[in-house]
């Protein structure tokens, strides 16, 4: 059986999930899309879930949602909320969770990206 492994593209080419890492923030959100092969939809879902429960345990976590594109689009989208980026850089930099990312099937492709709240007047707060 070949390896497999998710590959990285940046959401955002002029300033990519590695250059972020580096910036000291917090709370953030982690929006990563992810596509894959229709017929490996499963087996993403499945390395998600098993990420998912391992990030769970790690400090700084607060919450995750998967999401999948309607109708026949097999792009799913997640969000996962953490108390800064020390605490996600921690835990995403971490040997164990790198080598789980061997478990996502070849097709997949997922682009991470890091974003904070932004307060504007009369809709939202930061």
């Amino acid at each position: 059986m070949e390896q497999q492994m998710v590959t990285f593209k940046p959401l955002d080419p002029d300033f990519p999930i590695e250059q972020q890492l580096g910036i000291e923030t917090g709370p953030i959100v982690l929006v990563n899309l992810f596509t894959v092969d229709a017929a490996d939809q499963d087996a993403l879902v499945e390395a998600w879930k098993e990420d998912a429960l391992w990030m769970k345990r790690q400090q700084g976590y607060i919450s995750t949602q998967l999401h999948k594109a309607i109708g026949e689009s097999s792009m799913y989208l997640n969000y996962a909320v953490w108390d800064s980026v020390a605490d996600f850089r921690t835990a995403f930099s971490n040997p164990e969770f790198q080598k789980a990312l061997s478990h996502y099937p070849s097709s997949a492709v997922t682009a991470p990206h890091l974003f904070e709240k932004v307060a504007v007047t009369s809709c939202c707060t930061a």
